[in-house]
C-alpha cells in the first residue's frame, strides 16, 4: 500500500467538521452517503454504517464512539481534503460529542424532517454554539411520507435563530442532494487557524488499543508537522516516544509520509501501556516544548456502581480488561472497592444507565470477561457537624458515594444530593400525565414553552437519583414513546438539601453491608417492603426461621418471615392425651430457638446477584 503525500493539501484547503443530531435523525446514514461521493468507499455497501465499527453499535443500532474519516472532494477545481467524525445522539455520550467539537471548526446539525426538533438536538446546538463553530443545519428523511419540512424550518428558525433559506433538506438514504452539503461545508466552515511553520503542536482526542502495535492515538495537529522517525514528547506524563507510524483515517488506517499543520490522523508511537494516551494530552517534538492545549473538562459521572468478578479468580484478567477499556472510554471513573460477600472489585462512575449497560457489554463481547453489577447510586453530599470527623477528614462536606460511608444524623447538620435540570419535549396531549410523573418522582417545574403549536417543551429540575432508575422508560410508556427527555451529561450540577436516610437490611438482625441503601424519607417504605418481599423469595430456607427487616437506625419498617423447615414431630402420636403433643411440640420449638441463637445466615451469592439484578424491573 503506497503512502499517500499529504503535503497537497494546504490548510487552506482542509475542513473539519462534525455531525451532530438526535438519537436515529440519520447521523451515520448521511456520514456513509459523504464518504460514497468522494469516493473513500465503494457504492457497493450501501447502507452499512460504516463508522459504527463495534460490535455493540452494531447490535443496538446506536453509535456509542466517535468516528473520524478522511475525504478527498474536489470542488471548482480546489481538491480539499475535509475531516469528518461522526458522534453518538444520546444523552449519556454527549462527552464524546463536545470531545470531538473541539477538533472541529463547524458541525452539520441533522433534524429529521418527520419528529422535528428533539431534546438532544437542542443540547446539542448548544454545545456548538457556545463552541462558537459555524453550524449548517440539515433537515434529513424527507422521502419519507409523512415528512414536513417547512415545519421544521419553521422550528429551527423559532429556537435557534437560523433563516429558513439556509436549511438544506436531503434524505441521505436516497442520497438526494447530499452533494450540496459539501458544497456547503466548504464554503460555510472556515479553514483551521494554524501554520506549519510553527513548532509542532497535537491534541489527542481518541485512543484504542491494539495487541500488536500497542496504542494508536488520533491526533489533530494544531501547529507544525509529524512523520515516522520524529521523537516526541507527551506533555501530561513528559515520556519520550519515537514515531513509528503516521498516516489518516478514511474509515481505515491509510499510513502517509507526514500529518501537516491543520489535518487529524493517526499515530504510534509505540505507547505500550495504555495509561500512557491520555485523552486531551498534548504531544510535541522533543526540545521544541510549546504551551499545552487546554485539552478537556474531565466527564463528571452521574451514576455509581460496584462491579465484581463472578469468579476471584478472575480479578486480575478483568483489572486488566477494565483498564484497556477506560482507555477506550475515558469518562469511566474507576476505584478500589471490596464487599465482604462479592469479594474484591471496583466501583465504576459512568455518566448514565445506557452508558454502563454499554460498558458492561462492551466488557462481555470484547473482553469475555462476566461480571456482577451492583444496583447503580447516585454520589450524595453531607455538611460535617461534629469537629472530630471534620479533622478526620479535613473538611466540613464530604462526597459520599458508597452507602457504607454514610455519617449519621447526629455528626451532620445536613445531607444534600444532587439534581438535574431536565428537558422534556412531548406532543401536548400527554402533558397532563407527564406532569403528573414528574411530580410523583419529586421534580419541580421550571419552564413550559409550546415549540409549535402540538408540541411543549417542559423544564424540569429533578433529583438524579429519581430519575436515574427507570424515569425514561415510565416517560416512554405514559406517552406512547412519544415524549423525548434529555438530562445534560454535565449538569449544572447543584446539590440541594434533602431528607436522606439510610436504609439497612437485617438478616435475624445481623446487617447485611451490600444491600443497604441511601434513599429519601419518603420512598423508604415502599422500597424497603420490596427489597424484604424479594430476599424471601430469593434466600433458602433454612431449619430456623429467619426475619428479614429493613430498618432505617434502630426503626424497623418493613419485615418478612421466611418460616423453618420442621419435622413433623407429632406423627407417631395416634390418640392419646394431648399433653403428649404440647410436649413434643414445645421441645421442638425449643430445639429451633437454640438453634436460630447459633445459626448464622449467610446470604447466597447466587441470591444476592438475583435481588441486585432485578433492582430495576420493578
Amino acid at each position: 500500500q503506497e503512502k499517500l503525500d499529504m503535503s497537497m493539501y494546504p490548510v487552506e484547503s482542509i475542513r473539519n467538521f462534525s455531525i451532530i443530531a438526535h438519537v436515529d435523525h440519520g447521523k451515520s446514514t448521511l456520514a456513509d452517503r459523504l464518504l460514497e461521493i468522494t469516493g473513500t468507499i465503494s457504492k457497493a455497501d450501501r447502507n452499512k454504517q460504516v463508522l459504527d465499527k463495534l460490535q455493540v453499535e452494531r447490535e443496538r443500532g446506536i453509535t456509542v464512539k466517535a468516528q473520524s474519516a478522511s475525504l478527498f472532494y474536489n470542488h471548482e477545481g480546489i481538491n480539499y481534503l475535509l475531516n469528518l467524525i461522526d458522534t453518538p445522539g444520546h444523552v449519556d455520550f454527549s462527552y464524546e460529542v463536545s470531545r470531538s467539537l473541539s477538533a472541529c471548526q463547524g458541525v452539520i446539525l441533522v433534524v429529521d424532517a418527520n419528529e422535528g426538533i428533539q431534546a438532544q438536538t437542542v443540547a446539542n446546538f448548544y454545545l456548538a454554539f457556545e463552541a462558537q463553530l459555524s453550524i449548517i443545519p440539515v433537515i434529513n428523511k424527507i422521502d419519507l411520507k409523512n415528512a414536513d419540512p417547512e415545519r421544521v424550518e419553521k422550528q429551527i428558525e423559532k429556537l435557534f435563530d437560523i433563516p429558513t433559506d439556509e436549511c438544506i433538506r436531503i434524505s441521505a438514504k436516497q442520497g438526494t442532494n447530499v452533494e450540496k452539503v459539501l458544497q456547503k461545508v466548504i464554503e460555510k466552515i472556515p479553514p483551521p487557524q494554524c501554520n506549519t511553520a510553527d513548532p509542532l503542536k497535537a491534541l489527542v482526542f481518541d485512543s484504542t488499543f491494539d495487541h500488536y502495535r500497542g496504542v494508536v492515538a488520533n491526533v489533530a495537529l494544531f501547529g507544525g508537522e509529524i512523520a515516522k522517525g520524529n521523537k516526541i514528547v507527551s506533555a501530561h506524563t513528559k515520556k519520550r516516544y519515537e514515531v513509528s507510524e503516521v498516516g489518516i483515517l478514511t474509515p481505515n488506517e491509510q499510513p502517509t509520509h507526514k500529518l501537516y499543520a491543520g489535518q487529524v490522523g493517526y499515530l504510534i508511537a509505540g505507547m505500550k501501556e495504555v495509561t500512557e494516551a491520555q485523552i486531551g494530552d498534548t504531544l510535541f517534538l522533543y526540545k521544541q516544548p510549546v504551551e499545552p492545549l487546554p485539552g478537556f473538562k474531565s466527564a463528571k459521572p452521574m451514576v455509581f456502581a460496584g462491579m465484581y468478578p463472578v469468579d476471584q479468580t478472575e480479578y486480575n484478567n478483568l483489572k486488566s480488561a477494565l483498564e484497556r477499556l477506560t482507555l477506550n472510554d475515558s469518562s469511566v471513573t474507576v476505584h478500589r472497592d471490596s464487599s465482604l460477600a462479592l469479594g474484591a472489585g471496583w466501583r465504576l462512575g459512568f455518566l448514565g444507565l445506557l452508558h454502563m449497560e454499554v460498558f458492561n457489554q462492551r466488557l462481555e463481547q470484547e473482553y469475555n470477561m462476566s461480571v456482577i453489577l451492583t444496583a447503580p447510586t447516585v454520589p450524595y453530599k453531607a455538611v460535617l457537624s461534629s469537629a472530630k470527623l471534620i479533622k478526620e477528614y479535613g473538611k466540613d462536606e464530604i462526597t459520599i458515594i458508597n452507602p457504607a460511608q454514610f455519617p449519621d444524623k447526629l455528626s451532620v447538620s445536613e445531607y444534600l444530593e444532587p439534581t438535574v435540570l431536565g428537558t422534556i419535549v412531548t406532543p401536548h396531549e400527554y402533558i397532563g400525565k407527564i406532569i403528573a410523573l414528574c411530580q410523583d418522582r419529586r421534580a419541580v417545574q421550571k419552564d413550559m414553552l409550546y415549540i409549535d403549536e402540538n408540541r411543549v417543551m417542559l423544564k424540569y429540575v429533578f433529583p438524579l437519583n429519581e430519575i436515574v432508575l427507570d424515569f425514561y422508560d415510565a416517560l416512554k410508556s405514559l406517552s406512547s414513546g412519544y415524549a423525548r427527555q434529555q438530562v445534560p451529561y454535565l449538569p449544572r450540577e447543584r446539590y440541594q438539601a434533602a431528607d436522606l436516610i439510610k436504609m439497612d437490611i437485617l438478616l435475624n438482625g445481623n446487617p447485611v453491608e451490600e444491600l443497604s441503601t441511601i434513599i429519601h424519607n419518603d420512598k423508604a417504605y415502599a422500597a424497603g417492603k420490596l427489597l424484604c418481599e424479594r430476599l424471601k423469595e430469593a434466600i433458602p430456607r433454612q431449619l430456623f426461621e429467619i426475619a428479614i427487616q429493613a430498618a432505617i437506625g434502630k426503626k424497623i419498617i418493613a419485615r418478612e418471615t421466611l418460616k423453618a423447615y420442621r419435622k413433623n414431630v407429632v406423627a407417631k402420636c395416634y390418640g392419646g392425651d394431648i399433653t403428649r403433643r404440647m410436649k413434643l411440640l414445645k421441645r421442638q420449638a425449643e430445639g429451633k430457638r437454640l438453634m436460630r441463637k447459633i445459626g448464622n445466615v449467610e446470604v447466597p451469592r447466587d441470591a444476592f446477584i438475583r435481588v441486585l439484578k432485578r433492582e430495576t424491573d420493578k
